[in-house]
């Protein structure tokens, strides 16, 4: 048959579906994505219309056909792994199922269209949504005042902090330091630092609680507040809880409760009723609105009364007259945090999910985002290391002690399981758990969907075991094999740079250009 058949197939080999260059790599001068006919109007002066504003040089711009963009984008799109696609059994992070009548619901014309300088008297709807929600959130959490401002968790936590300090400050005491347990997610010792305090560590016992001998010796007079995650990052409720507070109470300090894992309280307990003075939530979190993606995203700040005075401004009121307005006479406040009002598109879709769900419904959500987590501790701990054997809460934490013998890590499985379908559980977190499996499943996920999860981990405990080399070297089955995440870490390519040359680059010769 001679040299008919001689060569490499290329698109066989490593087709677009498995591999996407760069748009600017599929770029061939002088192609466009659309036709325009001649102008048949007077043809205007920019410069003399717009001066220096004007552009002439759009710098190095891809060019396409229309039917090569689109191909481009789509496919990328089916690359993202989404909660509508599997599991994300990621601890601390809550990645539960948004449901589509709140994203409806926020798509409405009245709502989606509301502009924030439109007058009160057009803006009375829009309002309402803020003070039902507002007085939903008090009454889930047992506080007494609320502002919605806030654009995510962390943003919550500044701003509760922020309250802190206010609130010291108006006693003529303003104190210095804030104490954070080592079991407390990562932002609270960076907002502390931010807002001017100085950062003490407490160590937690051996169930993973705060030590209360420890707390008591540690706070003083110069102690702002505590900053406490409850449930903890180990996905432990803290049991002495009013102990804590009686003791921070005790001493003039205040306690800022970490709300990022409400979704294991909604409904059962409010932090309100057991000593928190100040706390964010994360709508996005625990209320079904979108995560992740650089936002929008929601971190309201409730309070007790005793900080009401410091919120941030405007805060929702009513009228004499009974309509509701946004006062922003508030000599104390500490400000505004964020533009407008916050982020009205994740008040609506919050509000959505706890009038669909009621009290019972978001109890239920409780109930079985807690028993989900348990389901998962009962199945896999003869297999993984526990190390708390505290009751867990709405994720467990285990650790990669067992495999570590055969040069497994943690990290290695979380890679492996990318070969069974599933997202990574959270990795290496929380820190005071040497090679922490941190899994949360949330409500969202079936019993059916849990198992499938189980057999994964049993098989890579196995694999682990049996093949360390196979787990170490994961994932096997995905478009992009293990990648060099210290080299990405230290030296990364954040731009693209085109050759003055040509615009057609590899991936190769695009590094070294940069």
């Amino acid at each position: 048959m001679g040299d008919k058949f001689v060569g490499t197939p290329k698109k066989a080999s490593v087709h677009v579906n498995q591999n996407e260059d760069l748009i600017f790599e599929k770029s061939s001068p002088g192609k466009k994505a659309y036709r325009l006919s001649e102008l048949d109007v007077p043809a205007v002066d920019a410069a003399a219309l717009l001066g220096d504003a004007v552009r002439t040089d759009l710098g190095v711009m891809p060019e396409l056909s229309e039917i090569e963009i689109v191909r481009h984008f789509t496919r990328l799109s089916t690359w993202n792994y989404a909660i509508d696609l599997g599991m994300f059994p990621l601890g601390s992070c809550t990645m539960k199922y948004n449901g589509r009548v709140n994203e409806l619901v926020a798509r409405l014309e009245g709502l989606a269209d509301a502009h924030p300088y439109q007058p009160e008297s057009l803006s009375q709807g829009v309002l309402e949504i803020m003070q039902v929600l507002s007085d939903s959130l008090l009454d889930i959490t047992g506080m007494d005042s609320i502002t919605l401002q806030p654009a995510a968790g962390a943003h919550g936590e500044f701003t509760g902090i922020l309250l802190v300090r206010a609130y010291h400050e108006s006693k003529g005491n303003p104190r210095k330091k804030i104490l954070i347990p080592d079991s407390a997610h990562g932002t609270n010792p960076a907002t502390a630092a931010v807002v001017g305090y100085q950062v003490q560590n407490l160590k937690s016992n051996a169930e993973g609680m705060v030590d209360l001998e420890e707390l008591e010796k540690l706070v003083d007079e110069d102690t702002a507040a505590l900053m406490l995650t409850n449930p903890s990052t180990i996905g432990v409720f803290e049991s002495e809880i009013h102990k804590i507070a009686d003791i921070l109470h005790a001493k003039g300090a205040l306690l800022y409760m970490d709300g990022a894992n409400m979704n294991a309280l909604v409904g059962k307990v409010r932090p309100g009723d057991f000593g928190v003075d100040v706390m964010h939530l994360n709508l996005h979190k625990t209320f079904s609105t979108p995560h992740g993606g650089g936002g929008p995203g929601s971190g309201p700040v409730a309070c007790k009364k005793i900080l009401e005075p410091f919120l941030p401004t405007p805060v929702l009121a009513t009228k004499s007259n009974g309509t509701l307005t946004l006062d922003y006479n508030r000599p104390q406040s500490v400000g505004r945090v964020r533009a407008w009002y916050g982020n009205f598109g994740m008040f609506i879709r919050a509000l959505a999910y706890i009038l669909a769900n009621g009290p019972d419904g978001l109890r239920q959500t409780t109930e079985d985002a807690v028993l989900n987590a348990n389901y998962l501790r009962a199945k896999l701990e003869d297999v993984f290391d526990l190390p708390f054997k505290t009751a867990s809460m709405h994720e467990v934490v285990f650790s990669d002690k067992l495999q570590a013998k055969n040069g497994v890590k943690t990290g290695d499985m979380g890679k492996r399981l990318l070969d069974y379908g599933f997202h990574a559980y959270t990795v290496s977190f929380p820190l005071i758990v040497a090679g922490a499996m941190m899994i949360e499943p949330t409500e969202s996920e079936s019993r059916e969907e849990l198992d499938l999860l189980i057999d994964a981990l049993r098989q890579i405990a196995r694999e682990a075991e049996e093949n360390p080399e196979l787990v170490k070297t994961a994932p096997h089955t995905t478009r992009l094999r293990r990648l060099d995440e210290t080299t990405a870490a230290r030296k990364p390519v954040l731009r693209w740079k085109a050759p003055v040359a040509s615009t057609q680059l590899t991936p190769d010769t695009a590094a070294k250009e940069w």
